[in-house]
């Protein structure tokens, strides 16, 4: 399945005033369990709540991260990366309208070449390595970017179904997100592939265990799927997730409380 098209769409309805962009962020803290991982981590950093601190949300899409990092931390001076121009102008005009522009700033930049010698004191990566080829290159940029001591937190699908992937009659593997270009990591791998770029230890687990796949496949997937086939279904949308969110909440909370053996995704910490 394509997800831009659906990306554009919501964009299209929650870009309309800084409140209803504000009410997507809120929404998406609500129904993405990457989310509470990130923010989890996020709160365990040594760094949360000092100020002064230069972070880089890399592949930062819609912002959300960079407006929750934001929020938690005003002083923080925050550059968030994105390939995508539209995208980078959108969000550059968002953070403009709430009077944060001199803090946060997007840009638009590739990944592969982006290099800032010791500047950031943080750096996170959420939903973007799954999409570059070249992930060793993007990785050893991230160690070259960083100051000593500073923390790489990297959220990621792994290859225990990461990309949603399911068998067609024909044999063809297909993913729910056909942009991917890997099926996601091996837990091994990618410590091993961090260690290769410079990092000095690297903690990696799962996450969307045994509740977080089906928490993901209520909240996310089936929507998104009924998106992809008729935008009428954003009508049905609210009464859904009065429904089924009680149920995502309690296995969103039960996979970020829990450790998992197994897991459809990684959330994984380096260190320089």
């Amino acid at each position: 399945m394509q997800y831009d098209p659906i990306k554009r769409t919501l964009g299209n309805v929650f870009n309309r005033t800084p409140f209803l962009r504000k009410v997507f962020y809120g929404l998406l803290d609500l129904l993405l369990l990457r989310a509470w991982h990130v923010h989890k981590e996020l709160k365990a950093f040594k760094g949360w709540k000092q100020s002064g601190l230069n972070v880089l949300d890399a592949g930062a899409g819609f912002g959300q991260y960079t407006y929750w990092m934001n929020r938690k931390n005003p002083q923080w001076t925050i550059t968030s990366i994105d390939v995508k121009d539209e995208q980078v102008a959108d969000c550059n005009r968002f953070f403009g309208q709430i009077g944060q522009s001199e803090r946060v700033l997007f840009k638009v930049g590739d990944l592969t070449t982006f290099r800032k010698e010791n500047i950031y004191d943080l750096i996170i990566c959420v939903d973007v390595m799954e999409h570059i080829e070249e992930d060793v290159k993007v990785f050893e940029n991230y160690h070259a970017s960083m100051k000593e001591g500073a923390m790489l937190l990297i959220s990621t699908p792994s290859d225990q179904g990461g990309s949603g992937l399911d068998e067609h009659h024909e044999g063809e593997v297909h993913g729910f997100i056909d942009e991917h270009v890997r099926d996601g990591y091996n837990i091994h791998e990618i410590e091993e592939k961090l260690k290769g770029a410079g990092f000095s230890k690297v903690d990696a687990r799962y996450q969307y265990g045994k509740p977080g796949k089906v928490a993901w496949k209520l909240s996310m997937m089936y929507p998104l799927t009924l998106l992809n086939k008729s935008k009428l279904f954003f009508i049905l949308l609210p009464f859904y997730y009065l429904i089924t969110y009680p149920i995502s909440y309690v296995l969103n909370w039960r996979d970020v409380s829990g450790m998992h053996h197994s897991g459809s995704g990684l959330v994984v910490k380096a260190w320089k």
